[in-house]
């Protein structure tokens, strides 16, 4: 990925693509629906971080 920034809140994504380690997301399901938050010029570019994958989720289940 690009960027270091989350594309939803600017927040530092934590993004470790491209280092020796697997990145947090690898191990991630994320929702369908939370990239249609996501700028679409920055689609598949850049990665949404922990705090709005968690936030989408809680909203997600609150929804029901």
């Amino acid at each position: 990925m690009a960027g270091k920034r989350c594309p939803i809140c600017g927040g530092e994504n934590g993004c470790m693509a491209g280092e020796r380690e697997t990145c947090w997301c690898a191990y991630e399901e994320f929702p369908q629906g939370i990239f249609e938050l996501v700028p679409p010029e920055s689609l598949r570019k850049d990665c949404i971080c922990r705090s709005c994958l968690h936030k989408f989720r809680v909203e997600l289940e609150a929804r029901g």
